[in-house]
């Protein structure tokens, strides 16, 4: 028996994988909402602005959960697990023993006051309803949730405002020469850009800024960051360090193995432990540990992946960023550039400014064997 704790992306395409690959044993996956998996990407932009109805967001079709013939327990979410036993225990009292556990619980957000967040879609119908019939939005958080959301409220009608302690947004996930480039997109299209300071203090007036400012507010999200969800496993006698600690096979001990947001493993290329924070890894994490289950016995050697949509920008990046970048395809005056970021003589990284295809023809000219800086989609990079 398998059991998979987490029915979000990363779950979901293990289970997939396994079923794929020919494992015929009983499987679970255990969520802790009680919806069907659904994707997370879209709810900062399609579900937010209502463009998407929340079923739209789903994974898979009911008629497809049914044909993985796997057992679905939501709304029901592990409180315990018991290595040795190799159990999970869940919050009604379930017990769920397996011959191997994949951990796939992802992020939970970071939090200011009470402050609405969004990181399940019924933060996102939430907040949308706030966003509706408000006059003024802050997003505190100038990352690629804070982006997206303060660019999808603009489109809404909404007067925005984004706050960060970044120069520019997203300046860690693309660097400083495209970071500038999309602070003067969201500014183009109405955003007012409060960079560069920290937010103190969220009160009744609005959100207070370390120079003193205040920003008047109907309503405040907070999208500054989150933290690997594994506070039901502090006493499971697994290793954790900003994540699961697992080795080049994503295992965390033996039979438990781990996949997507929540998963800290030894990238045996780069010759450190990495976290990524992204859709593509979820997935390619997952059919990953799959393989391991049934036998591969491989190393996960990914080359890391993002992309966001903004505005009128598609933005898509692959590897690490690094100061160092030059324009080699377009220019940003025509909306449409490739940039390769690179370091000690070496390409770290690339991305695509609405240029998804060019991006990935340069992807093959990176090394990760090269000393890199931030990874681009690794907020848990160490």
């Amino acid at each position: 028996m398998t059991v998979i704790v987490g029915a979000s992306a990363a779950g979901l395409a293990c289970a997939e994988a396994l079923r794929r690959k020919g494992y015929t044993g009983p499987l679970t996956l255990v969520g802790a909402e009680s919806h069907l998996p659904y994707d997370r990407p879209p709810l900062s932009k399609q579900v937010l602005s209502g463009d998407w109805e929340p079923a739209r967001a789903r994974l898979r079709s009911a008629e497809a959960l049914s044909a993985l013939d796997a057992t679905l327990v939501l709304g029901d979410p592990a409180v315990h697990l018991d290595v040795p036993e190799r159990a999970v225990h869940t919050a009604s009292g379930r017990i769920l023993k397996a011959d191997n556990i994949v951990l796939a619980t992802g992020l939970r957000p970071l939090t200011l006051a009470g402050q609405p967040t969004l990181r399940t879609v019924d933060d996102a119908l939430t907040l949308r309803k706030r966003l509706l019939g408000c006059t003024n939005a802050v997003v505190v958080g100038d990352g690629v949730l804070g982006a997206e959301i303060a660019a999808t409220a603009r489109r809404m009608g909404v007067a925005v405002t984004l706050a960060g302690p970044q120069s520019a947004p997203m300046a860690l996930q693309l660097g400083p020469r495209v970071a500038s480039e999309l602070a003067s997109l969201h500014a183009a299209q109405g955003v007012s850009l409060r960079l560069g300071a920290a937010v103190t203090e969220v009160s009744e007036d609005g959100v207070l800024l370390e120079t003193g400012e205040v920003l008047p507010a109907d309503v405040v999200v907070v999208a500054f960051g989150s933290a690997p969800a594994t506070d039901w496993l502090q006493d499971s006698g697994l290793t954790l360090g900003n994540g699961i600690v697992c080795d080049s096979r994503l295992r965390a001990a033996e039979g438990i193995y781990a996949c997507g947001d929540v998963a800290r493993w030894h990238h045996e290329t780069l010759g450190r432990m990495v976290r990524l924070e992204n859709r593509t890894n979820a997935t390619e994490q997952g059919i990953a540990v799959a393989a391991n289950i049934l036998g591969a016995d491989e190393a996960f050697l990914p080359v890391p992946y993002f992309w966001t949509d903004q505005f009128s920008a598609k933005i898509h990046v692959h590897g690490f960023v690094s100061p160092d970048a030059t324009v080699v395809e377009g220019s940003a005056s025509e909306g449409r550039f490739v940039v390769r970021y690179h370091r000690d003589g070496a390409v770290t990284g690339v991305l695509g400014w609405n240029m998804p295809k060019q991006a990935r023809q340069h992807r093959a000219e990176i090394s990760l064997r090269c000393p890199a800086g931030v990874a681009a989609s690794t907020p848990g990079a160490a």
